[in-house]
């Protein structure tokens, strides 16, 4: 049976992360200074050091989630494991689809830091502040979701941003909006309707604008195939074409993140137990309500690689 990794999404950063990694493995010590590098800035310090409200932003919380996945990565492949020849897939949650493609070889590290700061910037930019929100629908079905949406949006943007499974469905887009359709939710039986404290209406049409910037910055850096397909978050199947790859990432800006989906494929297609590399655990917690016979393991401490290798062989 097979083995897929997964890449973690922006909610999953912590002050300190991936610095086991780095005390204990060059290799992984490295990719921060290639952050670091590619930036022009000494982002790895606030990684580790803080402060939490810096690190949070957007613009840093995505290359800083990326690096801690790519130095676990190094980490394993220090010790020669290899993921072209151990596992069958990858994906990751919205900005995790760039670490698991920088894992497999499609874009550097350099390059793939410089794309999510730029990705960072530009969602940040492409709605005033407060014109926005996100909300999080628990126990409601789709089709209720969707329905409380389109009542709600009234000739502007309200839409399903994030299936995350285990019955939890994040809303998007114009601020007056989403309260409104949290409000219908709330009304048609949902466990619980709940603002997110977020700086933009991510995965919505009102990100347009950013998928524009992304589109060419996509276009300025070498791309590979990458060694190991990708299941796309937009698409839910696996590709390793590099431009049919980047032409999914531009869908991602706007699109939905079919994360229940995409744990769904995995067990249709001979996948027996998901990885999540990189930092906390939260894709790990969705796998185990969406598909309750997947095995899950973490890969974000030097304890986890160590664990990882022993397991994988």
């Amino acid at each position: 049976m097979a083995v897929a990794f997964t890449f973690p999404g922006q909610g999953s950063q912590a002050v300190g992360m991936g610095k086991d990694l780095a005390d204990q493995f060059p290799e992984a010590r490295r990719v921060f200074e290639e952050v670091d590098a590619a930036l022009g800035e000494n982002l790895s310090k606030l990684i580790w050091e803080g402060p939490e409200e810096t690190l949070m932003l957007t613009a840093n919380a995505q290359p800083a989630l990326m690096a801690v996945s790519l130095a676990a990565m190094r980490a394993l492949e220090a010790r020669g494991f290899s993921l072209k020849d151990k596992v069958a897939y990858v994906a990751g949650h919205s900005l995790g689809e760039y670490s698991a493609l920088a894992a497999a070889g499609f874009v550097s590290v350099g390059d793939a830091a410089k794309l999510l700061r730029t990705r960072g910037n530009a969602m940040q930019a492409a709605v005033p502040a407060g014109e926005g929100a996100m909300a999080a629908i628990i126990g409601l079905e789709q089709a209720d979701v969707e329905a409380a949406c389109a009542e709600a949006a009234k000739g502007s943007v309200c839409q399903v941003a994030n299936d995350n499974g285990g019955g939890q469905l994040v809303i998007s887009g114009a601020k007056t909006a989403v309260e409104l359709a949290a409000k219908l939710c709330t009304e048609k039986g949902a466990k619980r309707a709940l603002m997110l404290q977020v700086s933009a209406p991510f995965h919505s049409a009102l990100m347009a604008p950013a998928a524009d910037i992304m589109r060419e910055a996509l276009a300025g850096v070498e791309k590979q195939a990458p060694v190991v397909p990708v299941v796309s978050n937009v698409t839910v199947t696996p590709t390793s074409d590099p431009d049919e790859i980047a032409r999914r990432l531009v869908q991602q800006v706007t699109g939905r993140v079919r994360w229940r989906e995409t744990v769904e494929w995995f067990g249709a297609n001979g996948v027996a137990t998901l990885y999540e590399v990189g930092a906390g655990k939260v894709l790990s917690g969705l796998a185990r309500r969406i598909k309750r016979d997947i095995a899950t393991g973490a890969i974000g401490t030097a304890a986890d690689v160590e664990a990882a290798l022993a397991a994988l062989g």
